[in-house]
């Protein structure tokens, strides 16, 4: 890349990849007043965003200290608002339940491990309750009662549809003036004192920075005048749904390492598979056919129901979540993510765009 080559853009940022992060911090930063271009190699929104199940559930992901856990919650504590405002801009309507989950024991050892473990979360403020088998009969009626032991309840967990969600920001975005480009991969960058060269397939341009949100596929940008980046790992993720005529799962179920959702569409879902197999789209049978093994486990009205649909999507994992500059204030990082990203989106977005700000606008 030629460093003496386009001269940046006054007061502009390009963003490498167009899922619900990228859209986010275009979304933000163009509140702040940034000209934001976002580069996408497929479509908006096209891949693990699209693929998503939508939950927002810090009780079923984390129960140990970090700065990811606490990243999380305070994420989650942002969502409703984050849904408000999307919803206000975009003048669209986003399925986002505020619905708890439930984490189902079917032997002493499962209820003693799922005990140990909310003890775990009390003390990093994630809260929840035991319920005895009578209550959870009570309240989800569908769910098995055969050995049922007790479970427990997560309140603050919730979902989204990661769909409407990118269609909401898509919207929000164009109307900051974001120019997306879709089918327009970002082969290479070239980092330097007074901005970021950008070259994609159709030619170079000048940024006074650049965001690279591309999830699985990050480090696989060429970069100069920066180290690599850190490296990012597709984690390939195998989903099945089901099309229920009514509200059969009226929160998140989580049990033996699956987890069951059902959206305001109807459509109940079931997941997911963690293979470390590269960019492998292809539909297992054996894997799909054990999630809904699982699903009629748990729910045995559906272990005579065949799914009406299954999916892949690819998270993007690597060591850590890398999040904020990576040796210079023109380049930024926001990937990693691994099944969080949906969560993470409001708080990702916060974070690198109050970056961008406090470095950049003051030059």
């Amino acid at each position: 890349m030629n460093f003496s080559g386009p001269v940046p853009q006054s007061f502009s940022i390009a963003i490498a990849g167009s899922g619900i992060i990228g859209l986010s911090i275009a979304w933000r930063l163009a509140q702040s007043g940034w000209r934001v271009t976002v580069f996408d190699k497929s479509a908006i929104g096209g891949e693990a965003s699209w693929a998503g199940a939508g939950m927002l559930a810090p009780g079923g992901e984390f129960d140990a200290s970090s700065r990811l856990t606490e990243l999380a919650i305070q994420s989650r504590r942002e969502y409703r608002s984050f849904i408000q405002e999307l919803e206000a801009e975009s003048a669209t309507s986003i399925d986002f339940q505020e619905c708890g989950a439930l984490d189902a024991a079917f032997s002493v050892e499962e209820l003693e491990a799922l005990h140990e473990r909310a003890h775990r979360q009390s003390t990093l403020g994630i809260h929840s309750k035991p319920l005895e088998p009578s209550q959870v009969s009570a309240f989800w009626p569908r769910l098995r009662t055969e050995g049922l032991t007790g479970a427990r309840f997560y309140p603050d967990d919730a979902i989204v549809n990661p769909r409407e969600i990118v269609s909401a920001l898509k919207i929000a975005c164009q109307k900051r003036g974001v120019r997306t480009e879709e089918h327009c991969e970002v082969q290479r960058l070239g980092v330097r004192e007074d901005g970021v060269a950008v070259e994609t397939e159709q030619g170079s341009a000048g940024y006074r920075a650049a965001v690279v949100a591309a999830g699985a596929w990050s480090s696989q940008l060429q970069v100069n005048g920066v180290p690599n980046l850190p490296s990012a790992e597709p984690i390939k993720g195998q989903l099945i749904g089901y099309r229920q005529p009514e509200q059969t799962c009226t929160t998140i179920v989580r049990h033996g390492g699956y987890y069951f959702l059902q959206r305001a569409n109807g459509l109940m879902i079931a997941g997911a598979s963690v293979e470390h197999v590269g960019f492998n789209r292809e539909i297992s049978r054996a894997v799909t056919d054990q999630i809904s093994r699982q699903a009629g486990f748990v729910f045995p009205h559906l272990a005579e129901t065949i799914p009406s649909e299954a999916w892949v999507g690819f998270r993007p994992g690597g060591e850590q979540l890398q999040l904020g500059s990576w040796h210079s204030t023109r380049l930024y990082l926001a990937y990693g993510h691994h099944r969080n990203g949906i969560l993470l989106a409001p708080a990702t977005a916060r974070e690198v765009t109050g970056e961008i700000n406090a470095n950049l606008q003051k030059q």
